[in-house]
């Protein structure tokens, strides 16, 4: 007799969480939609933060564990193909889901039958009343951020409303579609691979919809630290490579000097309290290395004149908006 297919297959990349992967865990045994199977991957964590987990209560879990450190891109690429449910859902080891974190998402599948992709509302793991991102945005001139990072929980969009793309730390994607498309680009590691993944779904015409009632709580860079080396030298690079291999050719034209001005200028603003070293090395290999990738067919798309009009009006072209980091959604 054949296995009946979970609604949702939860996936979790663990890389040394420590305490804070057990407290993920124990969230999703309290979920009150209980359709769903859980994929751990753990990359060769050495702080046996996989070891002797508590995992009764879940309807189905399995763990794949890796002799070397896969990182996010290839954790969850890995996750998702021996995953078997029909929508995959992202969750950081660092964070925890709210008890109806799952059922909100269902719900909105029906509300929004044609979606492939959702993003969901996260909320500052140590400061509740501080957002941690309303879905991702996009500056035209090729600059990421979490929506509200850091602003007040009060400015949380109260619909349904579009957005740029879901945050890694909970996004949601048809599995078919993830696979599809092919998943995360692996080559980036880890940062950016969701806003990487997020340009190539805006310009194959896949919309992404920010759900304000599915929530999740997220300590953000707790296993990497926010300034380190490891943490500066990825976010440059991958930022700049998302941006130099999916951007349109005339649009990428036109933005292009505001694209290395604002790299300059971030990283002038972060002289003192990050990692310079890192800052310098992923801006240098940003700009070095991307083009290649840009001219590569792994991982690229082909987008309609249609898609690349929507990528166009999907990203966020106002500097304050960018500057506040505020949140950047629109009508569903």
């Amino acid at each position: 007799m054949s296995k009946v297919q979970p609604f949702f297959s939860v996936l979790i990349v663990n890389y040394n969480a420590g305490d804070l992967l057990q407290s993920a865990i124990n969230s999703l045994k309290k979920q009150k939609f209980r359709d769903f199977e859980v994929v751990i991957v753990d990359n060769d964590s050495q702080d046996e933060s996989a070891e002797n987990l508590d995992i009764e209560g879940l309807p189905a879990v399995r763990v794949l564990r890796e002799k070397q450190n896969q990182g996010f891109a290839r954790g969850n690429n890995l996750a998702a193909k021996t995953a078997t449910g029909k929508w995959l859902a992202l969750l950081n080891p660092d964070a925890t889901a709210s008890e109806s974190w799952l059922g909100e998402i269902h719900a909105a599948t029906v509300r929004h039958e044609s979606c492939r992709v959702f993003a969901c509302s996260q909320i500052n793991m140590d400061e509740p009343e501080l957002l941690d991102g309303a879905g991702d945005a996009y500056f035209a001139f090729g600059i990421p951020w979490r929506g509200g990072f850091e602003h007040p929980v009060s400015e949380l969009p109260n619909t349904d409303s579009h957005c740029f793309s879901p945050c890694g730390a909970s996004a949601i994607y048809e599995r078919d579609l993830f696979l599809e498309i092919g998943g995360f680009d692996e080559r980036f590691f880890c940062y950016c691979e969701d806003v990487d993944l997020g340009m190539r779904l805006q310009l194959s015409d896949e919309k992404c919809v920010f759900l304000p009632t599915a929530v999740i709580h997220h300590k953000g860079s707790a296993t990497s630290g926010r300034y380190s080396y490891f943490t500066m030298y990825h976010g440059f690079r991958n930022r700049t490579w998302a941006y130099l291999k999916n951007m349109p050719l005339t649009v990428l034209l036109l933005t292009l000097p505001g694209h290395i001005a604002l790299m300059m200028y971030i990283y002038f603003r972060n002289t003192g309290h990050a990692n310079l070293e890192g800052m310098r090395r992923g801006m240098w290999h940003g700009l070095k290395d991307g083009w290649a990738l840009r001219w590569q067919s792994d991982y690229k798309v082909k987008p309609s004149r249609k898609a690349t009009w929507n990528l166009v009006k999907s990203m966020c072209w106002n500097p304050a908006q960018l500057s506040s980091r505020g949140v950047h959604v629109w009508a569903v």
